[in-house]
């Protein structure tokens, strides 16, 4: 049986929306890619939202002024029968994928 993992995600401040999809596209899909068998991850989906300030606008006001949309939408799918869920292998990949998704200098995007 699959379980899926739902992230809703926003950049951080000072971060333009291209600069964001950027970096997720070009540098955390990879790594991602890279220890997915270690992780369980049997399916991996980035969904970038719609860029559309008046309709945003339009949705907040209606919502009572509602936070600032999601930027994009992570999905990982697991097999909750993997034997390597929770392993301590498993774990150690995880937060390896946590530390190198830091926004840091060396992932600055060059323009």
């Amino acid at each position: 049986m699959l379980t899926k993992l739902t992230f809703c995600l926003r950049r951080k401040p000072g971060l333009s929306w291209d600069e964001f999809s950027e970096y997720w596209r070009t540098v955390h899909a990879p790594l991602v890619r890279e220890r997915a068998e270690l992780l369980g991850i049997k399916r991996y989906v980035q969904v970038r939202t719609l860029q559309d300030r008046e309709l945003h606008a339009r949705m907040q006001a209606r919502n009572g002024g509602a936070p600032e949309p999601f930027d994009g939408i992570a999905e990982l799918w697991f097999d909750r029968a993997d034997p390597r869920a929770g392993s301590e292998a498993s774990r150690a990949a995880a937060a390896e994928l946590l530390e190198l998704t830091q926004w840091k200098p060396d992932h600055e995007i060059e323009s």
